[in-house]
């Protein structure tokens, strides 16, 4: 495995659906989304709002694909990484470079996804985003455990710890991160390992 090659997990196509949806994160993740109205959107795309009716129900429906899909992708991203083989350092610095081409790639998901899971993951047709991060949160503790059983992480420290604080470290790098900016993601994602390294790996 080369784990610098991490990538972001594919993202809605050229399609006018997906042109909507992409236009429809950017202002659900900088206005807000109970800020943000269908009038916004449509206005955005330069279309009348009855016209967005024709593609979508309603701006939830929005909402809900949005996160369903980067999800979706993010959990498969993730996934082909625990599966591949490799030592669990080689598989953890995957999993980090893979977050931040991630935040590089589709940043507004991913403000959402910090912004607005707690708020929707009540809801009945959210149920997937409490369901998802889950599975996220078991493939990195996974990796974690892994290392930690191969000697390559301290043993002293408490996995479900250190996945939190990696997850909140990483994830909340999107409120700061560029992706026009001199930093690119794969020096970032570098540097963090660095910083993460210095108090995971084992003497």
């Amino acid at each position: 495995m080369t784990p610098r090659t991490g990538r972001a997990p594919a993202k809605n196509g050229g399609t006018r659906r997906g042109e909507l949806l992409g236009i429809a994160a950017q202002l659900f993740a900088t206005r807000g989304y109970s800020q943000t109205t269908v009038r916004d959107i449509a206005d955005e795309a330069g279309i009348l709002s009855g016209s967005l009716y024709h593609h979508f129900a309603s701006k939830e429906d929005m909402l809900r694909e949005i996160l369903k899909e980067f999800m979706d992708d993010l959990l498969a991203a993730f996934t082909e990484i625990a599966g591949k083989d490799g030592t669990p350092r080689e598989q953890f610095d995957a999993l980090v470079y893979t977050a931040f081409a991630t935040i590089h790639e589709r940043p507004f998901a991913v403000a959402l996804y910090q912004n607005e899971s707690a708020v929707v993951g009540s809801l009945a047709d959210f149920e997937f985003v409490g369901k998802t991060s889950l599975k996220i949160e078991k493939l990195w503790l996974g990796v974690l455990h892994a290392g930690r059983e191969t000697g390559e992480f301290r043993d002293d420290l408490e996995v479900s710890l250190v996945y939190r604080f990696i997850r909140d470290t990483v994830w909340s790098s999107v409120r700061w991160y560029n992706p026009r900016g001199k930093l690119r993601h794969d020096v970032v994602a570098e540097q963090y390992l660095a910083m993460l390294y210095g108090g995971l790996l084992a003497g």
